[in-house]
């Protein structure tokens, strides 16, 4: 994001825990829990861009305190800083997740409520309805002038919601699937193989930001001011299928057991029981967590005709072979792959036994 933003002229300040040097980009470390840092960077901005979130998957969605102090209070302080420096415009990055929480979703659009907020498995997907409620709640706030009195100018907002992101580089989900292939933990897959999710490539992603943005910057925030939009690459496909050319290009095997959901949604039920249990002592990385079991093997994609219709959105078709993921990997992967170990077999049979047990325990009760 910044480094496109600096591409096309723009003055950059980015605000990250960890800052990479980019050519045109001021870095500054910190987080959105510091609000005075953000009353600090934000004065004479244009336009603020809140990318940022915690909890999104893995270990991290297990962390509850920290995703409501990042997700939520985090937020507001994005909010209260824009409307105390006077920034016009704000685009949030928010998520799928607002709407969906495991219930099947075909075609949707942004005339869906938002998902039940107590009825999500995880903190983030609540947290992020939360903030992304707050963000559009916020639009055409008054900015406050010199001691508290009004100013004359207001904040426009928009929140985007973007599919699963990848691209060459994406330090998430791309570098996990290939760690677990890696290990000789990609055994199996799960679901059925019609299940359909979206995807997002990062230069989409950045590209729908910076329409948002030129949106915002219209007349009392333009098309954009108060609305969400679903951005994706707007071509639903099934997630193993989307990671095959990957793995077959790495020289991974593809699985050929499937599982069915329930059960691996049960174990990774499972494993959030165990790690609620040990992490005091053991703050181990599981597997997989609920949340992300329903994100795989659950059918939910959207529609993007509004993002096309009122922002201009027009992504460009992808996978992870053409846009560069492949020979990124390719280029940093160890010589020596392990492609399967007796362990992780074992680990399959001892957590489909656990299940076993958990669930004729419930039965039984």
């Amino acid at each position: 994001m910044a480094k496109r933003l600096a591409a096309l002229g723009y003055d950059v300040v980015a605000l990250d825990v960890r800052v990479e040097p980019a050519a045109g980009v001021e870095a500054v470390v910190g987080d959105v829990r510091d609000a005075k840092l953000l009353q600090g960077i934000f004065q004479g901005a244009d336009v603020v861009f809140h990318t940022a979130s915690y909890g999104m998957s893995m270990r991290e969605q297990l962390h509850t305190v920290i995703i409501h102090a990042v997700n939520v209070q985090g937020t507001d302080n994005v909010v209260a800083a824009c409307i105390a420096c006077g920034v016009p415009s704000l685009v949030y990055t928010s998520t799928y997740n607002t709407v969906f929480g495991g219930v099947e979703i075909v075609a949707g659009d942004e005339s869906l409520p938002l998902f039940p907020l107590d009825a999500h498995c995880d903190a983030y997907s609540r947290t992020k309805a939360l903030a992304e409620q707050a963000v559009l709640a916020a639009d055409g706030a008054r900015h406050v002038g010199k001691d508290g009195d009004p100013g004359r100018g207001r904040l426009h907002t928009t929140a985007l919601r973007p599919a699963a992101i990848y691209g060459a580089g994406e330090r998430r989900h791309l570098p996990r699937t290939v760690e677990n292939a890696r290990r000789g933990w990609y055994k199996c897959t799960f679901g059925k193989p019609s299940s359909l999710t979206d995807m997002v490539h990062v230069d989409n992603l950045v590209e729908a930001h910076v329409l948002a943005a030129r949106s915002l910057a219209h007349a009392n925030g333009g098309e954009a001011a108060g609305q969400a939009y679903f951005i994706s690459d707007g071509s639903p496909i099934n997630m193993f299928r989307f990671f095959e050319p990957l793995l077959v290009g790495l020289g991974f095997p593809t699985p050929h057991l499937r599982l069915p959901l329930l059960v691996v949604y049960c174990l990774a039920w499972l494993t959030e029981l165990i790690w609620q249990v040990v992490h005091p002592v053991w703050d181990f990385e599981p597997l997989l967590v609920r949340a992300e079991v329903l994100k795989v093997g659950v059918t939910h994609y959207f529609s993007i005709d509004k993002a096309r219709t009122e922002l201009g959105y027009a992504p460009i078709s992808t996978d992870l072979v053409q846009c560069g993921a492949l020979e990124w990997f390719l280029e940093r992967m160890p010589e020596e792959r392990p492609r399967g170990r007796g362990g992780s077999v074992l680990f399959v049979l001892a957590a489909l036994i656990g299940v076993f047990l958990v669930l004729h325990a419930l039965l039984r009760a």
